[in-house]
């Protein structure tokens, strides 16, 4: 599984409908016409498009000014504003939750910078991939174990620490890691490794640079970008939008604005404030990463 893996049960069905009778807003019905489906030509009569999104920085959550932020908010900003939807409003839920709530139409997109794989490829539908992404560690100051891939990881028999469900558990298990432990977010995790409890944070290149330098902590470092391997193959994850397997029409709507953002340089220049570099572009489509 890519990113988190995909939570199900009571807990998420809770979750997603605790929120949904909170927003107080109706559901707009989707049904697999055939025909592409006419989503898009509700929400511009509405006026307003729901993003699901999981509390994850840099992707999508709510600021300490209680407003929506992220890069994948920002893009669905410009990109419905472009066709014709002036506002987004948020619908915070647990990661596990997002695709369920989707498809039980609690709201109207997925903007928290999912990775596509062909698993998820089954349930929903994905616009071509906004970014890539590599891994990067949390070590302390100095990196005196010299952790700089998975393997010295586990051939230096380190304590490793990563997110609830991360991706990065199966690739640190892949190579021969041993001892990990999940903890709730990046911030849990850089004060683990400060505190001496692991030797090493695991997460996306981003995530893990930007926790480091808003923190400002002298006690730690963000190592370089780290490639995972899955069957002796490096992998490169990306991240995407993702609508309801119907609305075809809205998906290739999408998918136009964001190429025009992505030709333009537009793209880079919207994601950068929340951390994104020009190697974090790419020009991979969500055909190709779904059948991979």
């Amino acid at each position: 599984m890519r990113r988190r893996t995909l939570l199900s049960g009571t807990a998420a069905l809770v979750t997603a409908g605790a929120v949904g009778a909170s927003s107080g807003c109706s559901r707009v019905a989707t049904a697999d016409t055939g025909d592409g489906g006419h989503l898009l030509d509700q929400l511009r009569a509405n006026g307003t498009v729901r993003l699901g999104i999981a509390g994850e920085q840099p992707y999508g959550y709510i600021g300490t000014d209680g407003k929506i932020t992220g890069s994948a908010p920002a893009i669905a900003e410009h990109i419905f504003h472009n066709l014709g939807v002036d506002k987004v409003e948020p619908f915070p839920t647990e990661f596990g939750s997002l695709i369920f709530g989707l498809n039980s139409l609690q709201f109207d997109v997925v903007a928290a910078g999912m990775y596509i794989n062909p698993e998820r490829c089954e349930q929903v539908l994905f616009a071509d991939p906004e970014y890539q992404m590599k891994d990067a560690f949390i070590v302390p100051k100095g990196n005196p174990k010299n952790l700089r891939t998975y393997a010295d990881i586990a051939r230096a028999n380190a304590r490793m620490a990563t997110g609830i469900g991360y991706a990065e558990i199966d690739y640190a298990k892949e190579a021969g890691v041993k001892q990990i432990t999940t903890l709730p977010d990046q911030l849990a995790g850089l004060l683990a490794v400060e505190q001496g409890r692991v030797d090493v944070f695991v997460g996306t290149a981003v995530t893990v640079r930007n926790v480091v330098e808003q923190t400002g902590s002298k006690k730690v470092e963000a190592t370089e970008e780290v490639t995972p391997y899955v069957d002796g193959k490096p992998v490169i994850d990306v991240g995407a939008f993702a609508f309801r397997l119907p609305e075809r029409n809205l998906r290739d709507a999408f998918n136009r604005e964001l190429h025009k953002l992505k030709r333009s340089g537009e793209l880079l220049e919207i994601m950068r404030p929340f951390g994104f570099t020009k190697d974090q572009m790419t020009n991979l489509t969500a055909e190709e990463k779904c059948r991979s």
